[in-house]
């Protein structure tokens, strides 16, 4: 369907739209078609087809020095506010903001739970790409940018991960404690 979608000279993504439409919604419970094909289709969409399509649309042109660029300020700027000042803010300002009375942390976390959170909010592709496209007039320097971004999220969102699943209790560790 999306190509000869594509090929009639309609937006091919008007494809997937039409067939959601198509798929049977009955009353939305757990035996309905579409509840089943969403349950099937999540885990390729999200940890296959999205980082695929995410890391397509960045046009990287990775060239023979790649590497060499990762040392250009630029780039360990990048790195750095991503993996620790993207951190560090949002730890912060969350602390600033349940001092000060404006928010209060939930009682089943802990400010090392936010700290967790605040790596996973390192995870500064899109509009990090987009600053950088503005920012920078320089191709070389655009996609050494792009790559700096993109070791920068992985790095941040594997602590971030690693964080939280040694911070975080499971569902069964909760239900002891209860």
């Amino acid at each position: 369907m999306w190509y000869f979608m594509l090929h009639s000279g309609v937006h091919a993504t008007i494809a997937g739209v039409l067939l959601a439409f198509a798929i049977p919604f009955t009353n939305g419970g757990e035996k309905s078609p579409s509840y089943i094909l969403q349950h099937f289709l999540h885990k390729p969409v999200a940890f296959f087809i999205l980082p695929l399509f995410a890391v397509a649309n960045t046009c990287i042109a990775i060239g023979d020095t790649w590497q060499s660029g990762l040392g250009q300020t630029n780039s360990l700027g990048i790195i750095a506010g991503l993996v620790i000042g993207k951190p560090l803010g949002i730890f912060l300002f969350s602390f600033i903001g349940a001092g000060l009375g404006l928010c209060v942390l939930p009682s089943d976390l802990k400010w090392k739970n936010i700290i967790g959170a605040g790596f996973l909010g390192g995870i500064g592709f899109t509009m990090s790409i987009f600053v950088t496209l503005l920012a920078f007039d320089n191709d070389d320097m655009v996609n050494n940018s792009k790559i700096a971004i993109i070791i920068a999220s992985f790095i941040a969102g594997l602590i971030g991960f690693i964080f939280l699943k040694m911070t975080l209790k499971t569902p069964y560790e909760k239900d002891e404690i209860i």
